[in-house]
């Protein structure tokens, strides 16, 4: 039993760690990355459809994105929705190619993605906390219930509390890789 709450509670937090590196890969850098349109919907047909569904979205080179757009019909859509999603970005159209030339960062807008990648990351520990303490919870209900003993109860929680500092770690790591970023390009 306590080797089933430590597997879920990994699962869960393995997820929660793949969220918040996704939520600090959409926070751009001064550097061209097709993820930086992951969370721009067009509107497609009357359907929010991603980006990337409707369109070939490419680095050309390290400050603009050029997308290839399937259906020639929707350019303007996609173009509108890449203005209204608040990046800051104004698209190019000639066609079905787009071209998102991506401004250069000042040292302002830079931190200001800093903070928001901080914030994001105590979002992921957030995540990763609410994981350990419901585990532990499961553990002591456990306990209650005289399913398992007081001491096995005590190993679960240091599993899962070992588990859960190396989850914290590793988002503190995708952090401090993402501020490098933000600071150097």
């Amino acid at each position: 039993m306590i080797q089933e709450i430590n597997a879920d509670a990994q699962s869960r937090m393995t997820k929660s760690l793949e969220a918040t590196k996704q939520q600090l890969a959409r926070i751009r850098t001064g550097r061209a990355h097709p993820s930086v349109l992951d969370a721009v919907k067009v509107s497609y047909y009357g359907v929010d459809t991603p980006l990337n569904q409707v369109a070939n979205i490419v680095a050309t080179d390290a400050r603009t994105l050029s997308l290839t757009v399937f259906d020639k019909n929707v350019s303007q859509a996609v173009e509108k929705a890449i203005m209204v999603a608040g990046l800051g970005l104004n698209p190019q159209s000639n066609g079905t190619l787009i071209r998102v030339p991506l401004p250069a960062l000042t040292e302002e807008r830079r931190k200001d993605f800093i903070k928001m990648a901080r914030a994001e990351a105590e979002q992921g520990r957030i995540a990763v906390r609410n994981v350990r303490r419901e585990a532990n919870n499961d553990l002591k209900t456990l306990e209650k219930d005289k399913d398992i003993s007081a001491d096995e109860a005590k190993r679960g929680e240091d599993m899962v509390q070992k588990l859960t500092d190396t989850f914290i770690k590793s988002i503190d790591t995708a952090l401090a890789e993402k501020e490098k970023e933000l600071l150097e390009f």
